[in-house]
């Protein structure tokens, strides 16, 4: 098997990459010049994190920030491949149960910590460890059985069993490298300001208002989206929570805040018409779409009719044309359009409400209430759907409604039940839903096993688990772990678009679009994204 290695980049070469990103990516600034120093202002609309560490938890949130500090052992690059970052080589046996990895040298956290083999891992049993109560990272290194220190810049993984995607899974946030000194102080301490070898270092956290970042002046891991060698022009960012999206595009266009995210449909259209010299960014997430599980775990949904009526019936196509304006585009698959493995089958989600209403007569529903609502032995036909407030827009709630109203027509009462993160997270662990739009990003098709195996109705030590739909299908996950377990790029493939059709077969999945991701700037060049989580990296950026 061949070994992967890092080539020094020239210069010249940086140079055109940057070139590159800031063609597609740049705000215009006129004929200004773009300057060295200043303070970036980034207005954020997710959830203000409840600690900086992504090991902790693992949400979205976290990814977003921690990319200002914090750098995995690999990137991944705009054509989806694996590039070195803090390693620079890498070299599974022929079994695919050792993994060897080859590190920087010469690099120190910035708190003076070296970067070897022994920080690799003690992070890798952070993750690990049920104490540090994380999800997505920890799930991301399950098959990890145990960490040897070769010497100061190698490290070797021994696996449990082959884990084709070892390499997606270490090119995340959520398993980024920090200092093992920081980690130590302790949960508290280090949620409050991780330390990392990124472009940027935590000052200070004014909970509900802002984050302070200041310029790593010893910056020297640029990863692949870097556009020159040592520290970030910038001098400090600003990382402020504003929840309302009127509000945050209101301090965009004045020019109060330089970056926003999540920014209302019509506010991306203006962007994209060339509305006040504002540029737009769409970067979709990878992994999984943005979608409606139903628990098929518990009544009603544990009946495969009822839960195709209630598929057959959503009919979220006009929604998503009208609400998003032509920005987010119906999906048809499991998995983000930007994973080269998407597979759908359209002619499941046609929609037909007498199909429907033949289904839920078939199963039993037969009998309707004064109000239309479908009644079995004395139970209604109600489907609770918990919405996070913090991760669905306001487009996406209104879809939602939609759906609510489409669905009442043959007899289901969906009950939206608007709340936040942390009561939306105590409704799922509780199973206290019928339904639910669970968001769910991971580098590369193997995010189908963490959602649909047998094994994800299991939940990590956060408490979190990640079958919502609580699907528990042998066949289906005997086909991911073959997909997990094989090297063989055709072969995978080939087991995922198997492992797809089977999952939208069960009708526990009603795909809506990709993850929206998307970013308005203004006044400031050189933003792009990572090709991994799409998060924003602001490593070459300059104030206009």
């Amino acid at each position: 098997m061949s070994r992967h290695s890092a080539r020094p980049l020239s210069l010249i070469a940086l140079a055109a990459a940057g070139a590159l990103a800031l063609s597609s990516c740049s705000a215009d600034a006129g004929d200004a010049a773009p300057q060295e120093g200043g303070t970036l202002i980034y207005a954020t609309g997710d959830a203000e994190p409840t600690c900086l560490d992504p090991h902790v938890g693992g949400n979205y949130p976290q990814a977003l920030i921690s990319t200002q500090y914090l750098e995995p052992l690999v990137g991944r690059d705009a054509s989806g491949q694996i590039q070195p970052w803090l390693a620079t080589e890498w070299q599974p046996s022929d079994d695919g149960l050792t993994w060897d990895f080859t590190l920087q040298e010469g690099v120190t956290f910035t708190d003076g910590t070296p970067l070897d083999a022994a920080a690799v891992k003690a992070n890798i049993e952070h993750l690990q460890d049920p104490d540090t109560q994380s999800s997505t990272g920890y799930l991301a290194v399950q098959k990890i059985a145990e960490i040897e220190v070769v010497d100061d810049t190698h490290v070797r993984f021994h696996l449990s069993s082959p884990d084709s995607a070892l390499l997606e899974s270490l090119s995340q946030q959520w398993t980024a490298i920090q200092s093992p000194a920081g980690i130590e102080r302790g949960m508290e301490e280090n949620c409050q300001a991780p330390i990392g070898t990124g472009p940027f270092i935590v000052e200070g956290w004014t909970p509900q208002q802002q984050v302070d970042l200041v310029r790593n002046d010893d910056y020297r891991t640029p990863g692949p989206e870097a556009d020159h060698e040592g520290p970030a022009h910038l001098e400090r960012i600003e990382w402020r929570f504003i929840p309302d999206a009127a509000t945050r595009n209101a301090a965009l266009t004045s020019g109060e805040v330089h970056v926003i995210d999540n920014p209302l449909p019509a506010d991306i259209v203006a962007a994209e018409n060339g509305g006040d010299g504002i540029e737009h960014i769409d970067a979709p997430r990878p992994g999984a779409v943005n979608r409606i599980e139903l628990n098929s775990g518990q009544a009603p949904f544990d009946d495969a009719r009822v839960r195709e009526a209630f598929i057959r019936v959503a009919d979220p196509n006009p929604g998503v044309e009208s609400l998003f304006r032509g920005v987010a585009t119906r999906s048809y698959s499991p998995l983000s359009s930007t994973e080269p493995t998407a597979a759908g089958d359209e002619s499941l989600f046609e929609t037909d409400p007498d199909a429907a209403n033949a289904l839920l007569d078939e199963a039993g529903w037969t009998e309707k209430g004064d109000d239309g609502v479908r009644v079995k032995n004395g139970e209604r036909l109600d489907v609770r759907f918990p919405v996070s407030t913090n991760q669905s827009t306001a487009a996406e709630q209104s879809l939602f409604e939609q759906i609510q109203a489409n669905a009442a027509v043959v007899g289901f009462d969906v009950i939206l039940e608007p709340v936040d993160l942390s009561s939306w997270y105590g409704a799922l662990a509780a199973h206290e839903y019928e339904a639910v739009s669970a968001p769910y990003t991971k580098v590369g098709p193997d995010v189908l096993r963490v959602l649909y195996h047998s094994d994800g109705t299991i939940p990590a030590p956060s408490g979190y688990f990640a079958n919502n739909a609580q699907l528990k299908d042998p066949e289906l996950d005997a086909i991911l772990e073959q997909a997990s377990a094989t090297l063989d790029e055709a072969q995978r493939t080939k087991l995922y678009a198997e492992a797809q059709q089977r999952i939208l077969e069960s009708y526990t999945v009603l795909p809506l679009y990709d993850q929206q991701n998307h970013f308005l700037v203004n006044g400031v060049e050189g933003v792009t994204t990572l090709g991994t989580v799409a998060t924003p990296t602001f490593v070459n950026a300059r104030i206009a």
